[in-house]
């Protein structure tokens, strides 16, 4: 995963948090979005996400391990 990739997966679930503790979004839609931004920053955090993996997609730049 590039950096840019893990930047936005962050900023996304940041977002997603923010919105969460302003009182902007609750019920069954924080649960989904809170599991998203849980899983962005996981991903975000190992730079390695599954759902790339069968289509064999890389925001690496090449040369980069």
């Amino acid at each position: 995963m590039g950096t840019i990739d893990r930047i936005i997966r962050t900023v996304v679930a940041v977002a997603i948090v923010a919105l969460y503790f302003a009182g902007q979004i609750s019920g069954t839609i924080a649960i989904v979005l809170g599991i998203v931004a849980g899983a962005f920053l996981l991903t975000s955090l190992v730079s390695w996400c599954p759902a790339y993996m069968p289509f064999g997609l890389s925001t690496r730049k090449e040369g980069k391990s």
